[in-house]
């Protein structure tokens, strides 16, 4: 651990911030990174987030979901609390299950730029129902 905190850590806004600031839609909402210590590996990074919550762009009425975000870090990793508000963001946001899981999954490559990344979005059944998405880039984690 040859880089100090303050240094290796500035960059981690949401983490520091001790209020409420929660972002009201997925564009507003950002992910933020830390550096990677162990970027000369491979190893998978799981987030298990089964409390996602949109509403549906059609009708209007919430739709609730299981994300799994998977990935093989590089040179950075995702901070989690900032992956947890940027999910959060979705609750008022009007969008199709295969939108959202593309849009999450976009948003992972752009900042951290992974190895591999893929996430999985088990969506609950309305109208008998259920939908289950999954978008890969990089090729399967195993």
């Amino acid at each position: 651990m040859d880089t100090a905190p303050k240094e290796r850590f500035g960059k981690l806004t949401l983490l520091q911030d001790s209020h409420k600031n929660y972002p009201t839609s997925p564009d507003q909402a950002k992910l933020e990174v830390f550096d990677n210590l162990y970027a000369d590996r491979d190893y998978v990074i799981e987030f298990d987030c089964p409390e996602y919550t949109s509403l549906c762009p059609v009708t209007g009425q919430p739709d609730f979901g299981h994300i799994i975000l998977r990935y093989v870090p590089d040179k950075l990793c995702i901070e989690s609390k900032s992956l947890k508000l940027y999910l959060y963001s979705f609750r008022n946001a009007n969008i199709f299950h295969e939108e959202a899981v593309n849009h999450l999954l976009n948003a992972v490559v752009e900042v951290a730029k992974p190895r591999k990344a893929e996430v999985i979005g088990r969506f609950r059944p309305r109208g008998g129902i259920a939908i289950n998405v999954k978008a890969t880039m990089g090729g399967e984690i195993e």
